[in-house]
């Protein structure tokens, strides 16, 4: 016989600690394959990193081995973090960090001359910079402040000339780290907002097609519809991911959409703003839609669910419209913006079956009102909704039809 002596849950802890390094482990082997087969946020990522390594190359060897300054630290060090996600970001936190850095040497040296003791000039000069560090103006960038300043203090160099070459190598340090990232492939952010436009557009057709699957069974209660309900929150959660990502493509096209216009480098045709207020919409109106029928749903309210037949025809209208929306996340995603022209989805054909469901439902409303209003407030209120989305999800022929 033989006794294993161990603690209790050593065997389980094992197995989660080799389970968590095996996810992560997947997870960098699909990185590194994303990274090489097409371009996204992983080749980016990739291509951040070795402009940052060049930068800290290049500010090095110019400072320590062309100019010979014995004190070259601090310029790899500032073009190392300069390469930013943008260019302007870029050259707005070198503003930041150098007014920092230079207030952290000069502080830290009048400090040390005023007290003549280093563990006195801490004390003396971290508290105010850590307090200068959260100065809005600064950015997140305040923290270099307090640390020059113990970088300075530890190596002892706070004469006249050691804060001028601090500072100086700073500078240098700077304009390495801006022009890398300004010449070098420089960052520009337009494929983040075609990729949340075509995932928003995407998700809206999922919850459509979701909430004409329950219409269509009748298998659906107020629990189901608080389900549908969530699911349209996400929408709006995924519209916020795309105005992060609009601010981040007007932001990476400063100082540098004439450069890359002239070189060919990136495409911009990206999807104009009034794209992004358009699924806006289509996300409020799905919204509606949801909470609509979480209230008929709802047997402590007055309002109640349509006839069967009636949401199975309204059923139809949804898969129609979420059609609509799928098709133009495909087109987002391909050749052109207009998904209305995707294989698999006809617009025309589209549009003369939604002719026919509206006038059915139409009829559907008027047999609705001789039941009391109950009934017909939850139907007249769908059908609003389906008409809402039907202007928003096929803005085209939709809207020349109202024109003339």
């Amino acid at each position: 016989m033989s006794i294993r002596v161990g603690k209790p849950g050593t065997e389980g802890a094992g197995a989660r600690w080799a389970e968590a390094v095996r996810r992560e482990a997947a997870a960098a082997g699909r990185a590194v394959r994303a990274a090489r087969s097409t371009p996204g946020r992983e080749r980016d990522l990739v291509v951040q990193s070795l402009k940052a390594a060049l930068a800290a190359v290049l500010a090095w060897f110019v400072a320590s081995d062309w100019l010979g300054d014995p004190m070259a630290l601090m310029a790899p060090w500032v073009a190392l973090v300069l390469v930013q996600a943008t260019v302007y970001g870029s050259l707005r936190q070198a503003a930041q960090q150098w007014t920092a850095i230079c207030a952290g040497t000069l502080l830290a040296s009048a400090a040390q001359a005023l007290t003549g003791d280093t563990l006195g000039a801490l004390a003396l000069s971290v508290p105010l910079l850590m307090l200068l560090a959260h100065w809005p103006r600064f950015g997140d960038q305040g923290i270099y402040a307090a640390t020059t300043a113990v970088f300075t203090l530890a190596s002892g160099a706070v004469s006249a000339s050691a804060v001028g070459h601090r500072v100086g190598q700073a500078a240098l340090g700077a304009v390495i780290g801006v022009a890398v990232n300004a010449l070098v492939l420089p960052p520009v952010h337009l494929r983040d907002v075609r990729e949340n436009l075509a995932a928003l557009a995407r998700e809206a057709g999922e919850a459509l097609h979701e909430v004409a699957a329950g219409l269509r069974d009748g298998e659906w209660d107020a629990a189901t519809a608080a389900d549908w309900s969530r699911r349209a929150d996400r929408l709006e959660r995924r519209c916020e991911g795309l105005r992060s990502a609009r601010s981040w493509s007007r932001e990476s096209l400063r100082l540098t959409a004439g450069p890359l216009r002239a070189l060919h480098r990136v495409p911009l045709d990206v999807p104009p703003e009034s794209e992004d207020a358009r699924w806006g919409r289509v996300t409020d109106h799905v919204t509606a839609l949801t909470r609509t029928l979480a209230v008929a749903a709802d047997d402590d309210r007055a309002p109640a669910p349509p006839r069967a037949a009636a949401l199975r025809v309204y059923a139809r209208l949804l898969e129609l419209l979420g059609d609509a929306c799928e098709a133009q996340a495909e087109g987002l995603l391909g050749a052109g913006a207009d998904g209305a022209e995707v294989e698999g989805f006809e617009a025309e054909r589209a549009e003369a079956e939604m002719e026919e469901l509206r006038a059915r439902l139409q009829g559907s409303l008027r047999d609705h009102a001789g039941q009391g209003a109950a009934h017909t407030a939850v139907l007249g209120t769908l059908l609003l909704q389906a008409e809402n989305l039907w202007v928003e999800a096929l803005p085209g022929a939709r809207r020349e039809e109202r024109a003339e």
